[in-house]
């Protein structure tokens, strides 16, 4: 605005900007129709969402147990279980992809299970570790 105050034409400032020129015309009628203030950053809200933060706070609370507390068959959240336990206790519908946006917006990252053989013997790891993995440790040092 100042160097079309200075007198230089909308093109002039349109070059030396390196903006179209009606670019410059939208922000000569915008100071036009509202003094300074009309040219202002204004925000653009975009879509509203579809969880209130109150069905957001009880969405997590719900995916911080197991999903078999909710009905699934196995102890593994996925977009579309989510999408399916939003559907149901909020009767708000969600496509996949639509949820992982929730997740992300919450700081949540897709995770993988960690796999364990089924023969595991969960005391015959825990007396390795006391016996040979002390002693492993102490050598290497």
């Amino acid at each position: 605005m100042e160097l079309l105050d200075s007198g230089k034409s909308q093109s002039q400032v349109a070059d030396e900007l390196g903006v179209t020129q009606s670019a410059v015309s939208k922000w000569v009628s915008a100071r036009r129709q509202g003094g300074q203030d009309g040219l202002k950053a204004k925000p653009h809200p975009g879509r509203p969402k579809k969880l209130t933060d109150s069905q957001v706070k009880k969405l997590v609370a719900m995916l911080l147990q197991s999903p078999r507390k909710h009905g699934f068959p196995t102890d593994l959240w996925t977009l579309a279980r989510i999408a399916e336990l939003i559907e149901r206790k909020f009767d708000v519908s969600y496509d996949p992809s639509g949820v992982w946006h929730v997740m992300a917006r919450l700081n949540w990252s897709a995770q993988k299970p960690e796999r364990q053989a089924r023969e595991r013997d969960a005391e015959a790891v825990q007396a390795w570790r006391e016996r040979d993995w002390a002693r492993i440790k102490k050598r290497s040092a």
